[in-house]
């Protein structure tokens, strides 16, 4: 088993999204998502959708997942640039399994594409001891202003995620 990365073509508003089906028929999924408000009626809604619309990551063998690829004309492999022809991309099972521990510790997570992070926005290398997030070690997110800690947990080269950590078990590394 690999954790393979997909794109969803679906539109934004779709009531089924491939992340919903692919669940459903049993997949481990997972899609970053965010918390969004909408008007229902005259009240507002708060609901989760996902962060970046067409990026999910299926965790599953190859010969498992082109049937259900093939079925949905909306599903598709996304490819290594520069890789072997039909290369699709893959992340490591540590690493995403990492990213999603990370990403659900806290209710809120930022994410930032790799084109969105600057060198002036990595912050202080810093190790949590204890807490949720025991053990991890990165850098902080510097934002002018924020009164908030937040650590960078990464996938490389794809998707970083901001994550809010109690100052309690930040240690400087």
């Amino acid at each position: 088993m690999t954790w393979f990365v997909m794109r969803d073509l679906t539109r934004a508003n779709a009531t089924r999204p491939a992340w919903k089906e692919l669940t459903d028929a049993g997949f481990r999924v997972f899609t970053p998502l965010v918390w969004k408000v909408r008007m229902k009626g005259s009240r507002k809604e708060r609901y989760k959708t996902p962060a970046i619309h067409d990026l999910l990551f299926v965790e599953s063998s190859r010969e498992l997942l082109d049937p259900e690829v093939a079925r949905r004309a909306t599903l598709q492999y996304r490819f290594v640039r520069g890789g072997a022809f039909g290369e699709a991309m893959t992340v490591g099972d540590k690493e995403m399994e990492r990213f999603i521990k990370g990403t659900s510790s806290t209710d809120d997570p930022k994410y930032f594409l790799p084109s969105e992070l600057t060198s002036s926005m990595i912050g202080k290398e810093v190790r949590i001891v204890g807490g949720p997030l025991d053990g991890f070690s990165g850098h902080l997110l510097s934002v002018r202003g924020s009164r908030k800690r937040r650590l960078l947990v990464e996938l490389p080269g794809m998707l970083t995620s901001a994550v809010e950590v109690s100052p309690d078990y930040v240690q400087f590394v």
